[in-house]
């Protein structure tokens, strides 16, 4: 089954808690601090690679989780980074946020993109040594790696699309000029999903050509299968648009127009990219003047903007031509930029607003208080507060914020309780 779009949530590996140990070996009169650092938590990379054609691999993928780091060692041993984790996904994925921005494009082979990274290790307490605190018994904890939801689309990478009414002969003309074989059928929407199919002219000449479900007047807004598949052809940089010259009950003029419409309403200027007209089913009886009043009425309006081609793609008539003409409009059209990321505007900040930590304390019951802020929650999730020092210190921390200053004003008295993330303690003045 085709899947060209999926959701995931990504989870990045916790960072490893930092050691608190001392040397204690024979003969050695003063042991020192050896506590190591914990391990990096691993990261989660997306990678584009060949030979993939769909997302069906992410189908049913809910949650993605990188491993953690382990914890620090004595004699000041490292813990184990976190193993990073490298999620494959074809060529032409593009990855967004769920609002729609754009996050990364991996249009090439190799492309990576680095989407959650892995939390740091928290610091040993040899690293807390100094000349006033020689055997600190205190280390950090590792920082929880970052966390997020993102939209998987692929978009093909085609340089030729073909559009049309559904049943118009597209399918047939892409098995005939390259080594793809659709499903072929005459009613409407035989095909289901986007199919590629490499064209070749000579050993050195060929291009990549993309048949794309039929359209329907309204596809833009999401009616037929258009609106699911017409993200397939914003790489494209050629289109042909295909009309069944044959039908009766249909004026030719207007499902071109109507088409071409769809085409326009749908983002990223599609109607500004090199079209050629290929005029399908001509080996039928009594089309003869079908194809001038469609030509001509294709002029009175447009002059010579469209090349037109008189084909039958079942009899494998004037197909050449329209290939050639296709091949030189892509060797002379510049890719289409998707998406140009908003250059970044130069601000000044005030480097001691920067450098202290913004925080709020919020009332939630009489004498029952909570600190939120998101530096002042970063760093108290390193301090290890389970012990007598590392207390002190997140107290320490908390004071030199002016966060007592703000408890008093707001009426905090001796027995309070005070919140911090997952961590409750009682205030005292």
């Amino acid at each position: 089954m085709f899947i060209d779009k999926a959701k995931i949530y990504l989870v990045a590996g916790f960072g490893g808690d930092g050691a608190v140990s001392f040397l204690r070996e024979k003969c050695v009169e003063y042991g020192g601090p050896n506590g190591g650092n914990g391990g990096r938590g691993g990261s989660i990379y997306f990678v584009a690679k060949r030979g993939m054609d769909t997302l069906g691999h992410y189908r049913h993928a809910i949650k993605v989780k990188a491993e953690g780091g382990d914890k620090g060692h004595k004699k000041n041993s490292f813990g184990r980074a976190g193993k990073d984790v490298y999620l494959e996904v074809p060529i032409g994925t593009v990855l967004l946020t769920l609002d729609g921005n754009v996050l990364a494009d991996l249009s090439k082979e190799g492309d990576t993109y680095l989407a959650c990274k892995g939390g740091r290790g928290g610091r040993g307490n040899s690293c807390f040594a100094s000349s006033t605190n020689r055997s600190p018994h205190t280390a950090e904890n590792g920082s929880p790696g970052e966390t997020m939801t993102l939209v998987m689309e692929l978009k093909l990478l085609a340089d030729v699309g073909l559009v049309g009414l559904p049943s118009v002969g597209k399918s047939t003309l892409l098995s005939v000029v390259s080594n793809a074989r659709p499903k072929t059928a005459e009613y409407h929407f035989t095909t289901l999903e986007p199919m590629l199919g490499a064209v070749r002219l000579s050993d050195t000449e060929s291009f990549v050509m993309a048949d794309l479900p039929g359209l329907i007047e309204g596809a833009s807004q999401g009616r037929g299968l258009g609106m699911i598949f017409l993200r397939h052809i914003e790489r494209c940089r050629v289109i042909i648009h295909v009309v069944d010259i044959s039908r009766e009950e249909q004026d030719s003029f207007e499902q071109f127009e109507k088409i071409n419409k769809e085409l326009e309403t749908y983002k990223l200027d599609l109607l500004k990219r090199p079209m050629l007209i290929a005029i399908n089913k001509i080996d039928c009886e009594g089309v003869e003047d079908k194809i001038r009043d469609f030509k001509s009425k294709i002029e009175a309006k447009y002059g010579d903007k469209y090349k037109m081609f008189e084909i039958s793609a079942i009899a494998k008539k004037g197909i050449k031509p329209l290939i050639r003409s296709a091949y030189d409009l892509v060797q002379t059209t510049p890719k289409f930029v998707l998406y140009n990321p908003e250059k970044s505007q130069e601000v000044l900040y005030d480097a001691a607003e920067l450098a202290k930590p913004k925080f709020k304390i919020m009332l939630l019951s009489p004498n029952h208080y909570r600190v939120e802020g998101e530096k002042v929650v970063k760093a108290y999730r390193l301090i290890n507060h389970k012990t007598d020092e590392g207390m002190m210190k997140l107290l320490s921390y908390l004071n030199s914020l002016g966060v007592d200053d703000e408890l008093r004003k707001l009426g905090a008295r001796d027995g309070s309780s005070v919140i911090i993330d997952d961590f409750e303690f009682e205030y005292y003045n």
